[in-house]
């Protein structure tokens, strides 16, 4: 099943909706002692992997970080093929000083916030859908 690849679809369907809880961004340089199943997504780069994981989990294990996001679905099947979906998202958020990191899965993409804008950046999404 291949997803949306039109962006006026892709924008007008959507549906931000915004996941509970605190999530962080840590590096590690070896992730055999992190549980695969408290991850949300892992990415390997020279220096280390990238782990996004729920802030209590990362507390626990005493991970370091410096970054407390949110955790924004977009839930509509976008492609991976799709042109222009994240960069007319960080354009909006941009203009209201938010930053934004996105991951995009199979299905969905996701988007990382920082926690205090969250609201605010439901807010630019669900208007950026309905315009």
């Amino acid at each position: 099943m291949s997803g949306e690849k039109n962006i006026a679809a892709l924008i007008k369907g959507m549906t931000p909706k915004l996941n509970s809880g605190e999530y962080v961004f840590c590096t590690v340089p070896d992730i055999s002692n992190i549980n695969r199943t408290d991850t949300i997504c892992e990415f390997k780069e020279v220096e280390g992997v990238t782990i996004v994981i729920e802030r209590n989990k990362a507390d626990a294990l005493k991970l370091k970080y410096e970054y407390v996001a949110s955790w924004i679905t977009l839930q509509i099947h976008s492609s991976l093929e799709a042109v222009g979906l994240t960069a007319l998202i960080a354009t909006e958020l941009a203009k209201h000083e938010i930053s934004c990191n996105v991951i995009a899965g199979y299905y969905h993409d996701h988007i990382f916030v920082a926690k205090k804008d969250a609201s605010t950046a439901i807010q630019v999404l669900v208007t950026l859908s309905e315009n």
